[in-house]
């Protein structure tokens, strides 16, 4: 990836945070996602057509932990989903959010009282203030953004189906070969 692909904006270009102080440059994003594994993904549904259930089948095949956090769900992909961030057994590094603006003070208490390392909030989910107090406790902050694609992007997962199958190719598939 050359040195002007890492600074472009990509999704979420337009952005207000863009114009913030709570921005990061694609260097910051993509130095989170080889750092950190564990996710603990708040808002994650069972529901396979919300976007937060598409993230965490994306992440988990990238080889992320996501752990479901979420009390209206027991389980999500095979995982025990947890009502709470306070409830997780193990340690969390971020802690992505796929819910309202309103939730997210809350939630980063909870990552902050958990020793988090990033809070980030996915497209669309925007608080300032909640974010002023992550980084005043030391967490990274990322806002109104979305983890998958930003993986996506920077380690060239897109295609087709969102997920990367590590083959983009023009050629036909050999004969016997099934689509």
């Amino acid at each position: 990836m050359s040195y002007c692909e890492l600074f472009q904006d990509g999704v979420g270009g337009n952005s207000p945070v863009n114009h913030s102080r709570f921005a990061t440059t694609g260097l910051e994003r993509r130095r989170i996602l080889e750092r950190y594994r564990r996710i603990a993904m708040v808002g994650l549904s069972s529901n396979p057509f919300r976007p937060s259930h598409f993230a965490a089948i994306y992440l988990t095949a990238e080889s992320y932990d996501v752990t479901p956090v979420n009390p209206r769900e027991g389980e999500v992909l095979g995982r025990r989903s947890y009502p709470t961030l306070m409830e997780l057994p193990d340690p969390i590094e971020v802690v992505d959010i796929f819910r309202e603006p309103a939730a997210v003070p809350e939630i980063v208490e909870q990552a902050i009282t958990r020793e988090a390392k990033v809070v980030w909030m996915q497209l669309g989910v925007i608080h300032e203030k909640a974010a002023q107090r992550a980084r005043d406790a030391g967490l990274e902050v990322v806002m109104d953004r979305c983890m998958k694609i930003e993986h996506a992007r920077f380690f060239g997962g897109l295609n087709t189906v969102g997920l990367n199958t590590g083959v983009i190719s023009a050629l036909r598939r050999p004969r016997g070969m099934s689509r």
